[in-house]
């Protein structure tokens, strides 16, 4: 089996495109090729990965295998979603973003330029899932520029990473992480400055 394209996909130069791909399925409520759906110049596209319509993405996207995104979410250009990974829908991601495999990452979440998620990293967005409004009041999480989310960190409903920060493995953030600043632990605390990590100059 080649992969499906639906109507009204525009894909660039040299993309890489592999068998059971499917590329611009409307979302509910919308008709075949009703969105547009642009995949810049570039990419690799791996097989299994299904991409929903109504998607802005730029040069040099690429995704592991099975990887879903759902529909109307614009991406900047090196954008990188690893194996099993889901994004879903009205997302903002900037240029040089890194999903890494098994991450989660809901509707109404931003991550910007240089944006790092670990494996198995849940980012959430309900912070009272079965309620009422439920809908019309989530809010992803926004990590800020450069920031890092450790491999099975969970960032709660609408907390904001700052530039540079670092979330270690397995922490629960509960609340805004200062601009370069490390955090760790259940909660998530401040432990440290990115500055003295050895990686922290090069920030």
């Amino acid at each position: 089996m080649d992969h499906k394209t639906y109507p009204n996909v525009q894909i660039g130069k040299n993309a890489v495109i592999e068998d059971y791909v499917i590329i611009g399925v409307p979302p509910r409520g919308k008709k075949p090729g009703e969105l547009p759906t642009i995949i810049g110049d570039d990419a690799v596209i791996r097989s299994h990965t299904v991409i929903y319509a109504g998607n802005k993405i730029g040069k040099n996207f690429q995704t592991g295998h099975h990887v879903l995104v759902r529909e109307e979410n614009e991406f900047g250009d090196n954008v990188s979603i690893g194996t099993s990974s889901v994004v879903e829908h009205h997302i903002r991601m900037g240029n040089n973003v890194r999903i890494h495999s098994q991450a989660f990452v809901p509707e109404m979440s931003i991550l910007e330029d240089g944006a790092w998620i670990g494996p198995h990293a849940v980012i959430t967005n309900a912070a009272y899932p079965l309620s009422p409004n439920v809908k019309n009041e989530l809010k992803g999480a926004h990590v800020k520029k450069n920031a890092k989310v450790g491999a099975n960190a969970t960032l709660l409903p609408g907390v904001t990473i700052g530039e540079n920060a670092l979330v270690g493995a397995g922490a629960v953030v509960t609340k805004d992480v200062p601009a370069n600043k490390v955090v760790a632990g259940n909660p998530a605390k401040v432990i440290n400055d990115v500055s003295k990590l050895p990686y922290g100059e090069r920030q």
